[in-house]
Protein backbone atom coordinates (compact mmCIF):
# COMPACT_ATOMS: atom_id res chain seq x y z
CA UNK A 1 0.00 0.00 0.00
CA UNK A 2 1.28 3.48 -0.84
CA UNK A 3 2.21 6.01 1.81
CA UNK A 4 1.89 9.78 1.88
CA UNK A 5 5.07 11.79 1.30
CA UNK A 6 6.65 13.54 4.27
CA UNK A 7 5.33 16.98 5.16
CA UNK A 8 7.62 19.93 4.66
CA UNK A 9 8.82 22.45 2.10
CA UNK A 10 9.44 19.83 -0.62
CA UNK A 11 12.43 20.43 -2.88
CA UNK A 12 15.05 22.80 -1.49
CA UNK A 13 17.21 24.46 -4.15
CA UNK A 14 17.38 24.03 -7.90
CA UNK A 15 17.29 20.76 -9.86
CA UNK A 16 20.91 19.76 -10.55
CA UNK A 17 22.30 19.47 -14.08
CA UNK A 18 19.27 21.13 -15.65
CA UNK A 19 18.51 24.63 -16.82
CA UNK A 20 15.85 26.43 -18.80
CA UNK A 21 16.05 28.85 -21.69
CA UNK A 22 13.45 31.34 -22.87
CA UNK A 23 12.32 31.09 -26.49
CA UNK A 24 11.32 34.60 -27.61
CA UNK A 25 9.53 33.38 -30.75
CA UNK A 26 6.78 31.46 -28.98
CA UNK A 27 7.32 33.06 -25.51
CA UNK A 28 7.78 29.69 -23.77
CA UNK A 29 10.42 28.19 -21.49
CA UNK A 30 12.28 25.05 -22.58
CA UNK A 31 14.06 22.73 -20.13
CA UNK A 32 17.50 21.29 -21.01
CA UNK A 33 19.21 18.24 -19.50
CA UNK A 34 22.81 17.24 -18.79
CA UNK A 35 23.92 16.86 -22.42
CA UNK A 36 22.13 20.14 -23.35
CA UNK A 37 19.35 18.22 -25.08
CA UNK A 38 15.88 19.71 -24.82
CA UNK A 39 13.67 17.75 -22.44
CA UNK A 40 10.37 19.61 -22.08
CA UNK A 41 8.59 22.82 -23.00
CA UNK A 42 6.04 24.66 -20.90
CA UNK A 43 2.48 24.95 -22.20
CA UNK A 44 2.04 28.40 -20.63
CA UNK A 45 4.38 31.42 -20.44
CA UNK A 46 5.49 30.90 -16.82
CA UNK A 47 8.97 29.38 -16.18
CA UNK A 48 9.57 25.96 -14.63
CA UNK A 49 9.76 25.94 -10.83
CA UNK A 50 13.08 24.99 -9.27
CA UNK A 51 15.08 24.96 -12.51
CA UNK A 52 17.94 27.42 -13.15
CA UNK A 53 17.24 30.15 -15.73
CA UNK A 54 19.89 30.90 -18.36
CA UNK A 55 18.40 34.05 -19.95
CA UNK A 56 15.29 36.10 -19.32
Amino acid sequence: MATNPPKGPGRVGAVKNRDQVHNPKNVRWTKRGEQRLFIDQKADVKPFKGVRKINK
